[in-house]
């Protein structure tokens, strides 16, 4: 993150949002936006949200894997492939 470059006050996104959006969209980079000298919002590009949300959401089904695995909620891959096998086998 570049300060100057990347944070911008409420008044700047008023009176230049569709530049502010271009620079956005272009660097990929996210933008803080301030109001009264505080952070108050985030503005990022869609392809880069959409690239972080996936990400945690990988991150929270790796999460929720290894609690399962803690708590002995596992089963062993040739278990799972054999359900896999007789289960699409009686559909197909």
């Amino acid at each position: 993150m570049n300060l100057q470059q990347d944070i911008k006050s409420i008044t700047e996104l008023k009176i230049r949002p569709a530049m502010m959006l271009e620079t956005v969209n272009k660097s990929r980079r996210p933008l803080v936006i301030t109001q009264n000298g505080k952070a108050r919002a985030v503005v990022q590009d869609v392809a880069s949200f959409e690239t972080t949300r996936n990400a945690l959401l990988l991150l929270k089904l790796t999460a929720q894997a290894e609690a399962d695995i803690k708590r002995g909620r596992s089963l062993e891959q040739a278990n799972v492939f054999a359900r896999m096998d007789k289960k699409f086998s009686r559909h197909g």
